[in-house]
Formats: structure tokens, sequence, C-alpha cells
């Protein structure tokens, strides 16, 4: 079958659960035939949609490449998205869920680190005592580098995080990170402190358009119901 309309929706997480929400707000019922781990469903009473669970990331790969009409995703992994993906997606929503901050974080006992300026300064003694530049473990290397060169700091290395990015500095891996956190408490049990002007962007839950699909009369008034209660 052939679908007029394909929707992405994040596969798991919180991202995920607000979604659902969004769609339960707006009477739209979605269905899975196996349960809460198909991969695809579809909107009761709408054959010609069909919904996919992806990772959230994908869901921006796929809104570039044509594949999906609707994604909803975070706004942090579109603005971390090569420009070439980026400009194929239009921002549609923004909704009140999701919020979080992409911040710069350092251990406790960096004493002397307390604002990007310090940062600056205190790389450029690194590089001159360990012969390296200081390491920034993340997840978000395009955003990371952006911020940093716009902060004037430049004696810095990217290193891309897989894992539990709180854990990197503490074994070895690197001298700082970045990171996504709603509150900052996971970071501040972990020993880890935000950098005071360490803000790099602030995220939502977003609903995204390809730009190819915006002309589709049925890709638009889907986003506008799917706006409404907001």
């Amino acid at each position: 079958m052939i679908y007029n309309i394909n929707i992405g929706i994040p596969s798991k997480g919180r991202l995920r659960k607000d979604v659902l929400n969004i769609f339960k707000k707006n009477k739209l019922k979605l269905i899975s035939e196996r349960g809460d781990r198909d991969l695809f469903g579809s909107i009761k009473g709408r054959p010609n949609i069909q919904v996919i669970y992806l990772h959230a990331r994908q869901i921006i790969e796929r809104l570039s490449d044509k594949s999906l009409d609707i994604g909803f995703s975070g706004l942090d992994l579109l603005k971390e998205s090569e420009i070439n993906i980026q400009k194929n997606i239009k921002i549609y929503k923004k909704y009140p869920y999701g919020r979080a901050s992409l911040v710069v974080a350092i251990p406790d006992d960096f004493i002397d680190i307390y604002s990007m300026s310090d940062l600056e300064e205190v790389s450029f003694e690194f590089k001159e005592k360990k012969n390296r530049r200081i390491r920034v473990s993340t997840k978000y290397p395009n955003l990371t580098r952006e911020f940093f060169y716009n902060k004037g700091v430049t004696q810095f290395s990217i290193v891309k995080s897989i894992g539990s990015t709180e854990i990197e500095p503490f074994t070895g891996g690197c001298e700082l990170i970045t990171d996504i956190t709603s509150t900052g408490s996971t970071l501040a049990a972990n020993n880890l402190r935000i950098i005071n002007d360490g803000c790099i962007l602030k995220s939502e839950l977003c609903m995204f358009i390809g730009k190819s699909s915006f002309e589709n009369q049925g890709v638009q008034k889907l986003a506008k119901l799917l706006s409404t209660k907001y």
C-alpha cells in the first residue's frame, strides 16, 4: 500500500510518551497490530496515514530524505544535524514538552573555571603543561564546536560520546563534557557543575515537516490539527 502521509514518532523514552499524549489530546487513536514494540502503526479511521516509530535522530534524517512527511523530535537534534539536512526541514510547532538545555559541565574539582572565558584561559595553560588540547566529550559535536569557537575557546578537541557522557571525565576520557539536561540533577549527582554562561541551546519537542511535503494539503491539515490544543 502507498501511503499519502508518513509520520515519524520517537520509538522510546520521554519523547515517545509526550507525542502519544499529543495524539490522544487531539482524539487521534494510534493503532499497532503487534503492540507497543511494533515499529509501524496507523491512525484509526485514516487509512492513508502510516506511522513509523524511529530513533529521534533518525526522524530528522528521514524528514530530510523525504521518506517522512511529518516528524516529532527534539530541537537539539535538528540543530545538531548538518546544514544540508536542516535546510530541508521546517519547524512547524514547538510544544511545552521535552524541555531541556544543552550545557557545558565540568567536574567540581575544577575550582578555577566558572565561565567560558575562564575555560579559554585554562585551555591554553592545559596545552602548555600537558602538550595536548583539553578534551570535551559530547553527543553534540557540531553544536559544541560552534559554541566554543563563538566563545573564543579554541584549544580543545572533541571526543564523541557513545554512552553515559557524565562518567567520561572520571574515567580518563576527557576533562569536561557537554550534555543535555532538564534539571541538572543528574550532572550534580555525578559531581559535575554547569559553567555559568555555558548554555549552548534550549531544546523542546517539536513537530517538523519536510519542506518537500509542506504543500501537501493533507499534511498541512493534519499538522494544524496536532497543533490546536497548545
